[in-house]
């Protein structure tokens, strides 16, 4: 009995697993896509890794957190550089990246199971990182005291002071681990993408160099969390200079 099944054509073209690069000639979506992509690593990545860095000062102790804080938040055009390098892009990278996840751009036959199910990670963590940064802006820059025009002396307080909530230390935990497993493989998306990891053997390497860095920055965020956790109990700053009588003046 002959198959009923049709036979494969020989003009068939197999489509290789692996991560679709961008394209161009695609419109308005094509340089959106391209942008999403960049500003990931550049400005936000830099950022995260400085933020990961000075955070870390924690672990010499109240004085070098504090004079940390003190050098950035002195830094001159420290607003521009706030809302054009952090937190406008950080709002164009979440929205647009939320506008895929709608569109249903992670659900992509051509991907490996594997493939699958990391880049559905990636939209997970990018949604509880979006909110946990939410959170922790909030708290630090616009409630009790207000650590910029000479309020840094009460960073380290501040922080510690918050981690005497068990829930808060929880929430930093899933933070800063959503945040580096998001950021680690958006490093290795970018470089596919961009074709700058041709080909599946280079494509493996650089992916167990990703995940060192997801590794690495969560236990850096974790030690930061311990060191603030650990050290003895800053005394609350006198006087107490806040968000609210500053945002008056």
């Amino acid at each position: 009995m002959a198959s009923s099944a049709s036979p494969i054509s020989k003009n068939t073209i197999e489509v290789a697993k692996g991560v679709p690069s961008l394209r161009a000639g695609q419109g308005n979506s094509f340089l959106l896509r391209r942008l999403h992509s960049l500003t990931g690593i550049i400005p936000i990545g830099a950022f995260l890794l400085e933020h990961f860095i000075s955070n870390s000062e924690a672990t010499k102790g109240a004085l070098a957190y504090n004079d940390q804080v003190r050098f950035l938040t002195s830094l001159p055009f420290v607003a521009v550089l706030e809302w054009g390098f952090i937190f406008l892009p950080l709002l164009y990278h979440s929205l647009y990246g939320f506008y895929i996840w709608y569109r249903g751009e992670s659900n992509v036959s051509e991907y490996p199971w594997t493939g699958n199910w990391l880049y559905t990670s990636q939209r997970w963590t990018g949604m509880i990182a979006f909110f946990y940064i939410l959170y922790h802006t909030y708290y630090m820059r616009f409630t009790g005291v207000h650590l910029m025009n000479g309020g840094y002396n009460a960073a380290f307080w501040k922080v510690q002071h918050e981690f005497q909530n068990p829930w808060a230390v929880a929430a930093y935990v899933i933070g800063i681990t959503a945040a580096s497993w998001h950021f680690a493989y958006g490093v290795w998306l970018f470089a596919a993408k961009w074709g700058i990891t041709v080909g599946d053997r280079a494509r493996k390497r650089f992916g167990y160099l990703c995940l060192g860095l997801a590794v690495a920055l969560i236990a850096i965020g974790l030690v930061t969390i311990r060191a603030f956790i650990s050290a003895p109990l800053a005394p609350e700053p006198t006087p107490v200079q806040t968000f609210e009588t500053t945002s008056l003046h």
